[in-house]
């Protein structure tokens, strides 16, 4: 919509090679489905400086392309300013939410990053809310990680379609 600022989102894990370009693919190929990429911006980060630079893990690129989903970032890591350019910061799990909140500001901006899994449809919020690292894993870890994304993401594009997109 001319004149509305997009709502920017960051998928964050570890090391950015897996869960959150996984996330990230999966949410923009819902918003682009959507009709919604001009109004909903998508990246990922990762919390550690481990693999920047690097492309997404090969299985999870795999994963993607069998599901026409592409998949194209280099690793990045998250830091301190990053909070100023998101509106929401999604962590894949309880440790990378501990150390984005470690790492923030202000109230302002912790009170910018959930869990992904919060907004999968019909998740228990007291169980685990973890997108588990598929990272040592074989290929079926990859397979099973990128159905809880999907559901998340799916839930993640209603939330915000409810709650802070305008009617179309």
């Amino acid at each position: 919509m001319p004149g509305t600022a997009p709502i920017r989102l960051c998928f964050v894990c570890l090391g950015n090679i897996c869960r959150s370009p996984t996330a990230a693919a999966v949410m923009a190929h819902k918003v682009r489905q959507a009709g919604l990429d001009d109004v909903i911006e998508v990246e990922s980060a990762g919390t550690s400086s481990w693999h920047i630079g690097d492309p997404p893990d090969r299985r999870a690129t795999a994963e993607a392309r069998r599901r026409d989903i592409p998949m194209t970032n280099a690793a990045k890591q998250f830091t301190r300013r990053d909070f100023a350019r998101y509106d929401l910061v999604l962590a894949m799990d309880a440790q990378n939410a501990e150390d984005l909140l470690a790492l923030a500001p202000d109230a302002g901006a912790r009170a910018k990053v959930r869990l992904l899994r919060s907004f999968a449809p019909g998740i228990d919020p007291s169980g685990d809310m973890a997108v588990p690292d598929p990272y040592f894993g074989g290929d079926d870890g990859f397979t099973t990680v990128f159905d809880m994304i999907d559901a998340a993401c799916a839930g993640l594009l209603e939330h915000l379609r409810a709650t802070a997109l305008p009617a179309r």
